[in-house]
């Protein structure tokens, strides 16, 4: 690749599109811990109590058209921050890929699912998503 393309080497990758990436001998980690802090400090849930599910396994999400609507932008803008969370976050990717689905005239009851995404968000910021490595690598 060198001889088509000008590369470089400049040390360690450690953040990459928002990702955080840790190498050591085990393998590599992918982890959010930064922006998933940012995202419950951004929408107000800091002091909110964590969850410790996503999303409640009862849960039965339709458009309740009696329900009180709710701000679509502010909505939409935490299923989009949400979504790319779920990159690096496999625990996440079903109950936001459900909630996503109401984005047009949202009500309470769809907000209090997202909200509660991110209140389990709180207290699992540190997870990590890991690749072990079997053989190693030069």
């Amino acid at each position: 690749m060198t001889s088509e393309f000008d590369m470089s080497m400049m040390g360690e990758l450690n953040f990459f599109l928002g990702l955080q990436i840790k190498q050591t001998a085990e393998g590599i980690f992918i982890h959010q811990e930064k922006y998933a802090k940012e995202l419950v400090k951004k929408f107000g849930l800091k002091s909110a109590k964590p969850m410790g599910t996503p999303m409640h396994p009862n849960i039965k999400l339709d458009k309740d058209e009696h329900a009180r609507d709710v701000d679509e932008m502010r909505y939409r803008g935490i299923i989009g921050s949400l979504m790319y969370l779920a990159s690096s976050r496999l625990d996440i990717i079903q109950s936001v890929g459900v909630s996503s689905i109401f984005q047009s005239k949202p009500k309470e009851s769809l907000f209090s699912a997202v909200k509660r995404i991110i209140r389990y968000m709180l207290g699992t910021t540190d997870m990590v998503y890991g690749f072990q490595r079997l053989i190693p690598f030069n």
